[in-house]
């Protein structure tokens, strides 16, 4: 069961990465071209919003049954199992927290420039979360990609 979460939380990220980074151009491109914000702005962030609450679930269910995660305090002693026990899942809450936000003052604006502008802003501050935490640092801690 572990290895088959582990392995849809780590394909689920492309989803992830690939709707975000397409939302980002989008939402860059509406709020600097000034134009509308349409059904496929929407439907983008939307999928962006329901493939990242997806491999959050994923990822608490991962949390609760890893071998990485035993013991808070023996972990915090070890910077690789410190970054998979805390960094990681924290670093990740607080990208999906701004996406999540993003999405819904995007929703909310009543002119497409805002938006467009909210969720550029959101979108990107996430996107840099989730590079350091899903791809750079655990390639930097010997954790690899799964």
């Amino acid at each position: 069961m572990y290895n088959g979460m582990l392995h849809a939380h780590s394909g689920l990220r492309w989803l992830v990465l690939i709707f975000l980074v397409i939302a980002i151009i989008k939402s860059f491109a509406g709020w600097f071209g000034k134009k509308d914000y349409n059904k496929s702005d929407n439907l983008i962030a939307l999928l962006l919003l329901s493939f990242t609450h997806t491999q959050m679930i994923i990822g608490v269910v991962l949390y609760f049954i890893s071998e990485k995660v035993v013991a808070i305090g023996d972990a915090m002693k070890d910077s690789v199992l410190r970054f998979w026990a805390m960094e990681h899942g924290v670093t990740m809450l607080i990208a999906i927290a701004l996406i999540t936000i993003g999405r819904v003052k995007s929703k909310k604006a009543t002119e497409s420039v805002y938006k467009f502008k909210k969720g550029a802003i959101f979108y990107t501050i996430a996107f840099i979360l989730i590079l350091w935490a899903g791809l750079i640092k655990p390639t930097l801690v010997g954790g690899g990609m799964f």
